[in-house]
């Protein structure tokens, strides 16, 4: 069967609103148009891909599959179209990038406020999601290029690594663990404390956990967060101590010091992660570059 590129273009924005109207105004045709282009797909695949009421529009299972398919195309296609507009000029355009709660505003702050200072036309997007989803995010072509934690085992052969920051994490504590700020602990006891980790599926956790294991330590959390934000909230007020990157906060002023523990941690690095065989838009090279400080 001939792949006929207009029909699934039609499907696509069909599917994405899930409206035959939007989808119309979207493609600048008539929703009768919309809907005839609609049942030539069906028959051309033998199967139905809506379900069509007087008030809305629904997905059938086989439409779910062939949207599932077709989305990372189109979005590739309309990355495509963005970066050759942008070839000649950085008055217009976007940069998207995906990054954990910690990592946007710790760390990728000053850098966007600099690119925003210089370039105030270009939009700057950010999706925040765990280092491992960002991966996910990447691979769908619904970013240019992620900012991750590593080690991430989440990222493949078919993106490039360029490591940009090198960091410590540190555990944290108030004055109620009060015995911990002049003393020096072995991570086996640190264990014996209440301890505040983020979630499970974090690369934080993950490389937490892992290196417990190496030393033959298990720990179990008495309380998971999804924000390194809230980590240091509840360790304000005692609930715990808390693993942080060094980079998220300033001891000083804030009533909590570092439990200091004889066995370092490995020092982790922060990395640009990009998909190998897709070139980025100017903008987002130049955002590259203010990062690398090469601007």
């Amino acid at each position: 069967m001939a792949l006929n590129y207009e029909l699934y273009k039609v499907f696509y924005q069909v599917a994405k609103h899930l409206s035959f109207s939007n989808a119309a105004e979207k493609l600048f045709i008539s929703q009768s148009a919309v809907s005839q282009n609609i049942k030539n797909l069906e028959e051309e695949l033998q199967i139905k891909l809506f379900i069509r009421s007087t008030k809305n529009v629904q997905l059938t299972e086989a439409g779910k599959t062939l949207f599932e398919h077709i989305e990372a195309a189109f979005n590739l296609i309309e990355n495509g179209e963005k970066s050759i507009k942008e070839i000649n000029a950085l008055e217009k355009g976007e940069v998207h990038i995906g990054a954990n709660d910690t990592i946007s505003k710790d760390y990728l702050l000053p850098y966007l406020n600099k690119f925003h200072q210089l370039y105030p036309n270009i939009q700057i997007k950010i999706t925040n999601r765990t280092s491992s989803t960002c991966v996910e995010l990447l691979l769908q072509n619904k970013v240019d290029f992620i900012i991750s934690n590593l080690p991430n085992p989440k990222i493949t052969k078919k993106m490039t690594v360029d490591e940009i920051f090198a960091f410590n994490d540190i555990f944290i504590a108030n004055k109620e663990f009060k015995e911990l700020e002049n003393d020096i602990i072995t991570l086996k006891k640190l264990t014996e404390y209440p301890l505040l980790m983020l979630e499970s599926k974090t690369t934080t956790r993950q490389f937490f956990e892992n290196t417990l294991k190496k030393a033959g330590i298990e720990i179990e959390a008495a309380v998971e967060l999804g924000s390194v934000d809230l980590l240091i909230e509840m360790t304000k007020i005692g609930l715990g101590i808390s693993l942080i990157p060094e980079y998220s906060l300033e001891l000083k002023n804030q009533g909590l010091f570092e439990v200091k523990t004889n066995e370092k941690l490995p020092t982790r690095k922060l990395a640009v992660v990009k998909m190998k065989n897709i070139p980025l838009s100017k903008a987002a090279e130049k955002f590259l570059q203010i990062i690398k400080n090469k601007n």
